[in-house]
């Protein structure tokens, strides 16, 4: 009787298959593993173990249906396109553009990548920072509308002596070598404090529609609208006022006073106004002189 427990060596002993005729059939006949498996019976682990080292034929090969996408993003990549653009672009997440296109790092500018990275750490103290800027915001608020609470009105006195400190400190004053231009002029582009001012010398005895009122102002901003807006923070008709005084604009200079709020300054000057300007120099010296002896 025959032994029949001896089987050649890679022989599969239900098949009769072994390794040299898979791989026949994969390279000569350029048979897939399924169809291997139909030929010869063998289990599929079982195939490509045999195969191992033996690439598939071509003609049992399936294109990628994202392979055009992938050529696409490298080339993208390649023009110095950023992950999350190409990821837009191509409509793929970011997670798979990155896969398709870390072999090429994008080499940045580094006055651009500067700008990102300071972008991007405003962003990030902008959120640590948000609920205490809230918080000092309402402080803020709250602190302001008891200070407003407790001003009330000002009295007579109270705006002649804020009238002429303000006056002092922001209008125009005689000079060592001009000391007899005592002229009441104020300049200003906060329009409270152009109005504190107006209030101020009505208190005084002038009259408000014979004040002499001029705006200045940037030659690329405009004029007209600027006239318009002084007009009705003051209550005056826009018609009493003077040609506005033109600042030229110089392109190269960085201007923050640009945009829609920006209006210019407004001049306002009080006509034969040299004993205005005796009597608030007079109410600084009173001022002055009611410190030193509150001092003492």
């Amino acid at each position: 009787m025959p032994d029949v427990s001896y089987v050649r060596p890679n022989l599969h002993p239900m098949t009769g298959f072994d390794a040299t005729e898979v791989r026949r059939l994969r390279t000569e006949e350029q048979l897939s593993v399924r169809e291997i498996r139909a030929r010869t019976g063998l289990g599929r682990n079982r195939i490509y173990e045999m195969l191992r080292g033996i690439p598939a034929p071509d003609r049992v090969r399936r294109p990628r249906a994202k392979d055009d996408l992938r050529a696409e993003a490298v080339a993208l990549r390649s023009s110095g396109r950023p992950v999350p653009e190409i990821a837009r672009q191509l409509g793929v997440s970011r997670s798979t553009a990155y896969l398709w296109v870390r072999h090429l790092p994008l080499e940045r500018d580094p006055e651009e990548e500067r700008q990102r990275r300071r972008a991007h750490s405003k962003l990030m103290t902008d959120a640590q920072w948000n609920e205490h800027r809230r918080a000092r915001d309402a402080a803020r608020a709250a602190t302001v509308d008891a200070a407003a609470a407790w001003v009330k009105n000002l009295r007579y006195r109270d705006l002649v002596l804020v009238g002429a400190a303000l006056y002092w400190a922001e209008g125009s004053k005689a000079k060592p070598w001009r000391p007899h231009d005592c002229r009441v002029r104020f300049v200003n582009s906060d329009p409270v404090l152009v109005t504190l001012f107006i209030e101020f010398v009505e208190a005084l005895g002038e009259r408000r529609e014979a004040l002499r009122y001029r705006v200045a102002i940037h030659e690329s901003a405009d004029a007209a609208e600027a006239v318009g807006w002084w007009a009705d923070q003051i209550g005056v008709s826009a018609e009493v006022f003077q040609p506005s005084t033109m600042k030229r604009h110089r392109p190269t200079t960085v201007r923050r006073n640009t945009g829609e709020s920006y209006r210019g300054c407004l001049s306002v000057e009080v006509p034969r106004s040299r004993r205005l300007y005796w009597k608030i120099e007079g109410i600084m010296k009173g001022m002055a002189d009611g410190v030193r002896t509150a001092g003492r």
